[in-house]
């Protein structure tokens, strides 16, 4: 795994502890898996990864949409499932910079993703987004 895409697990690791399932990185036409933890792998044995990376593509449209029709800019989104809750933000402005999405196992409290996003944002000032780009489509590269 490059080195930036190693700082970024740890960053996300750093804040997801325990509780981090699986961390994915996208683009609009590929993705890698750079963190999945045993039983989540076992899991998603049994789903479609690819329509399930393509649903969070989706987020390069509403970005926009988001952008356009409200006074503040889109940042992160936040989907609550019965067994973890997922963050998804992008690591740049352009269409062509990756995006990100993580699951953590859901418990009783609240996640504070605005820090999550805050220290996503401070990794993305010291590395070029763009260098960052999945290796090939359904690619995990592991650990």
């Amino acid at each position: 795994m490059a080195d930036a895409k190693r700082e970024l697990v740890e960053c996300i690791a750093d804040f997801g502890d325990d509780a981090l399932r699986d961390i994915w990185l996208f683009n609009p036409t590929r993705y890698e898996a750079l963190y999945l933890r045993d039983d989540v792998a076992a899991n998603i044995e049994d789903i479609n990864v690819n329509k399930f990376v393509d649903n969070e593509r989706y987020g390069y449209i509403t970005r926009d949409t988001y952008n356009a029709l409200s006074h503040a800019a889109y940042q992160y989104s936040v989907h609550g499932f019965d067994e973890f809750e997922q963050f998804r933000a992008f690591l740049g402005e352009k269409k062509t910079d990756p995006g990100v999405f993580i699951s953590l196992d859901a418990h009783n409290g609240a996640y504070d993703f605005g820090e999550l996003y805050n220290r996503l944002m401070e990794f993305t000032s010291r590395v070029d987004a763009s260098s960052m780009a999945p290796k090939d489509i359904g690619q995990w590269s592991g650990d």
